[in-house]
């Protein structure tokens, strides 16, 4: 067999012959399971024997973690030695793979679950891109199995609202509620007014937004269109997921930083143009 001969090319069997044999005779010679494996010198002919028919490959640990855009996750890829970015962005893009999943959108901006996962080298964008997207479905499946959806939305407003809430909020206490605001802002037709939405819009952002960035027409801009934007603006986790379908039961409208990774909520403007001064402008 060709295996054989590379791992005598490799030096890491002395006697192909001897090795062709020991796959016939175990019958495991039909069983090797192709993929990039790690091998050293020091290793018996059968131990290596056994890696290949077991499929135990090269395998990378990746973290992805709740909130990061296709761009984003596409770079720590490439740092993993995980192919090109390029390759990765393209790929997300593709109107087959998008359609595979019955997805109805131009990329899978949203849909590409952050998680920790265990990524053969050598894998390309294409597979890697469906192990996330498949992770997404099965998790997002769970959540609607949970209990029946208290949210009005659609599966793709849902992971659009729980881009926006990952983005706005790190703390698991606020995500019930910060989803609720939301949901209370659309369902009586008050802009959403999201800073995190505007900045996707918004071509190699500084990280210091303005009045004018809030100013600027884009698709994202929740300063200045209705409803939500045309896409997800990152890629949301199972908390986020949950929150927007399951908003807490609040009439809040409003909510502004404390600067300590919490929020304030209002129900009305003059509550929230009061915490706005304390925590914003510290009038006192």
């Amino acid at each position: 067999m060709a295996v054989a001969e590379l791992l005598t090319e490799r030096r890491l069997i002395s006697n192909p012959l001897y090795f062709r044999l020991m796959g016939q005779w175990s019958g495991k010679d039909q069983k090797i399971k192709p993929g990039l494996y790690v091998f050293h010198t020091a290793m018996r002919p059968m131990e290596i024997l056994d890696m290949l028919v077991l499929g135990k490959i090269s395998q990378k640990e990746v973290i992805i973690r709740e909130g990061l855009s296709v761009r984003e996750i596409a770079k720590i890829l490439y740092q993993a030695g995980l192919g090109s970015e390029q390759d990765f962005r393209t790929a997300a893009s593709d109107p087959i793979i998008l359609h595979e999943f019955g997805i109805g959108a131009e990329s899978l901006e949203g849909y590409l679950f952050p998680d920790t996962y265990f990524i053969a080298e050598g894998a390309s964008s294409e597979d890697i891109i469906k192990q996330m997207v498949g992770r997404f479905k099965s998790r997002f499946n769970a959540l609607v199995e949970k209990k029946e959806i208290s949210s009005e939305l659609s599966q793709r407003e849902i992971v659009i609202l729980a881009s926006i809430i990952d983005k706005e909020t790190s703390s698991g206490d606020e995500r019930p509620i910060i989803s609720a605001v939301f949901h209370n802002r659309l369902r009586q037709g008050i802009r959403l007014q999201s800073d995190p939405t505007v900045i996707f819009g918004i071509p190699n952002f500084n990280g210091n937004i303005t009045r004018k960035n809030l100013m600027t027409p884009s698709p994202y801009n929740t300063y200045l269109i209705p409803g939500l934007p045309p896409g997800p603006i990152g890629n949301p986790g199972e908390a986020a997921l949950s929150a927007a379908m399951f908003p807490a039961e609040v009439d809040y409208i409003y909510f502004v930083s404390k600067n300590n990774g919490t929020h304030y909520f209002s129900k009305t403007l003059e509550e929230h143009n009061n915490a706005v001064n304390k925590y914003q402008r510290k009038l006192f």
